[in-house]
């Protein structure tokens, strides 16, 4: 019966251990986010996105319950690490962004219409750096951790830089996994992100960046 009773209190001392573990693990959206943008060097799978009303002065920050009032898209989406990425909007109109590391390439299947424009340090504090730029977020972002809504585990991250189009950059994380983004703008506007079938570091083909301007487009340089 001891003996019993010593496997029982091992098993929940055990079980209580890899709980603390898992706390530790993903305790804060902050550390989610540096473990992802260290770990996850790739990546690909589909996104929501909702133009949403802008949060009241007592509400700043990330948030999940704020109501759709504009447009709702969605698509897929593929990254590398560092600045390579294809955006590819499907619903309701068909547009790509797409960065091979040194263009950014705008790509509006209705007008038949490429714009390319020079990558440089274009994501620096921009919402796309978090996800597609190299792992100094510290440099072009200030950090702070905003609480855990909807049982996903938030963050907020507000560019240092002055001439941003963007405020604040919330991020919601989920054991590790990435859940949600939501860009508050200058000018007030938010747009909720959501992610899902995410395939963390799948292979990708050497080419899958390089961006082929299709038969007869026109080409905008700027």
């Amino acid at each position: 019966m001891k003996q019993h009773t010593g496997k029982k209190a091992l098993g929940a001392a055990l079980l209580s251990a890899s709980m603390l573990f898992a706390s530790h693990a993903f305790a804060s959206g902050t550390e989610q986010l540096k473990q992802f943008v260290s770990q996850v060097h790739a990546a690909r799978g589909d996104f929501t996105q909702q133009e949403v009303k802008a949060p009241g002065k007592a509400n700043n920050g990330a948030s999940t319950t704020m109501p759709a009032t504009g447009a709702t898209s969605s698509g897929t989406f593929m990254f590398a690490r560092p600045g390579k990425f294809v955006w590819s909007y499907e619903k309701p109109y068909s547009q790509v962004l797409q960065a091979d590391g040194d263009k950014l390439y705008v790509y509006d299947k209705d007008l038949n219409q490429v714009t390319v424009r020079s990558l440089g340090g274009a994501l620096g504090a921009s919402p796309a750096a978090i996800l597609f730029g190299s792992n100094d977020l510290d440099k072009n972002f200030t950090l702070r951790d905003a609480g855990v809504k909807g049982g996903i585990d938030w963050l907020e991250l507000t560019p240092k830089a002055k001439d941003t189009q963007f405020q604040t950059v919330g991020i919601g994380f989920k054991d590790g996994n990435l859940q949600a983004m939501e860009l508050h703008d200058v000018f007030g506007n938010v747009t909720l992100l959501t992610f899902s079938n995410i395939q963390k570091n799948p292979p990708l083909k050497s080419d899958s960046f390089k961006f082929t301007v299709p038969k007869g487009a026109d080409v905008i340089n700027g």
